[in-house]
């Protein structure tokens, strides 16, 4: 038989010195076969548990001394020595116990923190920052009321439909968009281990049968636009009135760009030579660089304008910076109330906007021209085709489309 080591006492152990090499020293201390006290250069002390488990030699720690006493120490070692005889790898029963754990404290967390963590990587794909506000602005004035308490992993359907019941009447479009929130922020949970299974707030074969499909709720409000036979007299309205507001106005209509792409147009973008405004991915609303003829006539209105001393801003605000869209909508307000009846959208009956300057454009193309549906549709920023096609188009037909605007300020000024 093995020769047992010697029943170290407390007072033993204590006086337990490392011999003073550059090695870890152990030192057997009786009343469990195999358990050690094992003393580092430095002078730091654990226990260890030398056996064997199945076919494998393993050295388990139980612990650091003097946080686990000799006593505690010989009784983590009859557990452990207990665990194997009853065939159980302690190390690895440990890990499977750490995996637990943490498992169980992932789907610990609530609705709250998984959209605080998700938003902090989601919002940075955002240049805009009225979009970041958009999204957690939803998300907390209705998501975080109803389920923010809630943990992510018991969050069903229901809990879903009471966020979005409220306000799927009445505010459809803004319920649309909360509901593709939530659903990206259980999306997350879920990859992050927090959640598993089916996603509550998926539409398609989930929501769908319990919510009245948006078409069938939504009333689709378009922009006012001028009539196309109004334009002409419009424009002129617009050449005959100073200030950047109302040049900024005039240039809109004849690029048809976006309120938010004119106002935040700089010198840099734009090239009078070539006639040519490149405006970069970073302030499109679909994220790609965007190509806009200029006529003879928008690039006579940019020279003819004067430059504030320090701004960068084509049409700039008093002070220099950025014009707000505020100013284009009221600019466009005067014109309609120095009119008898204003310019009225032909549909609606509601004084046109600026926004709807690229409805009247693209109405204009339809009914009045025989240029194709996607050279409006590229000259508007608009994604045109399947995805896999555009991902094979490299042309923009920027200079069928300067034929096109051209024939379109021709109109714009009555000939």
């Amino acid at each position: 038989m093995p020769k047992k080591a010697r029943e170290l006492s407390a007072l033993d152990v204590k006086r337990i010195q490392h011999p003073g090499h550059a090695h870890n020293a152990t030192f057997a201390v009786g009343g469990v076969d195999g358990l050690l006290l094992q003393i580092t250069p430095s002078g730091a002390r654990s226990w260890i548990l030398r056996c064997n488990v199945g076919s494998k030699r393993r050295h388990i720690g139980l612990g650091g001394f003097p946080d686990v006493t000799l006593a505690g120490a010989r009784e983590r070692a009859r557990e452990t020595r207990d665990m194997i005889r009853q065939g159980v790898d302690p190390i690895e029963h440990k890990k499977a116990t750490r995996a637990a754990l943490e498992a169980s404290q992932k789907r610990g967390l609530t609705f709250s923190d998984a959209m605080e963590k998700f938003l902090v990587g989601k919002l940075e794909e955002f240049d805009n920052p009225k979009h970041k506000k958009q999204w957690r602005a939803t998300l907390d004035a209705y998501a975080a009321p109803a389920v923010g308490k809630m943990l992510v992993a018991d969050i069903g359907v229901s809990d879903v439909q009471r966020i979005l019941e409220p306000i799927w009447l009445t505010k459809n479009e803004t319920a649309k968009r909360l509901r593709g929130r939530v659903e990206a922020v259980l999306a997350w949970a879920t990859v992050a281990g927090h959640r598993s299974g089916d996603n509550p707030a998926r539409w398609k074969g989930n929501l769908d049968a319990i919510l009245p499909k948006p078409s069938k709720v939504q009333q689709v409000t378009h922009h006012p636009a001028l009539q196309i036979d109004d334009a002409p007299e419009w424009f002129a309205d617009v050449k005959s009135r100073a200030g950047f507001a109302t040049r900024a106005l005039e240039f809109m209509a004849m690029t048809c760009a976006r309120s938010g792409e004119i106002r935040g147009a700089t010198w840099s973008e734009i090239d009078l030579d070539a006639g040519l405004w490149i405006i970069p991915a970073s302030r499109m609303k679909a994220g790609r660089e965007h190509r806009v003829p200029l006529t003879s006539d928008a690039v006579e209105l940019l020279k003819a304008l004067d430059r504030i001393e320090n701004s960068q801003f084509v049409f700039p605000a008093v002070r220099g910076g950025m014009l707000s869209d505020a100013a284009l909508s009221a600019c466009m307000k005067r014109i309609n109330q120095a009119r008898t009846c204003g310019y009225l959208d032909r549909v609606s009956g509601r004084p046109a906007v600026p926004h709807g300057l690229r409805s009247t454009f693209r109405d204009w193309v339809a009914e009045r021209t025989e240029y194709p549906r996607e050279m409006a549709e590229i000259q508007l920023a608009h994604a045109v085709g399947s995805e896999v096609e555009r991902a094979y188009r490299r042309g923009d037909m920027i200079e069928k489309r300067r034929a096109m605007m051209a024939a379109w300020g021709a109109f714009l000024g009555g000939n």
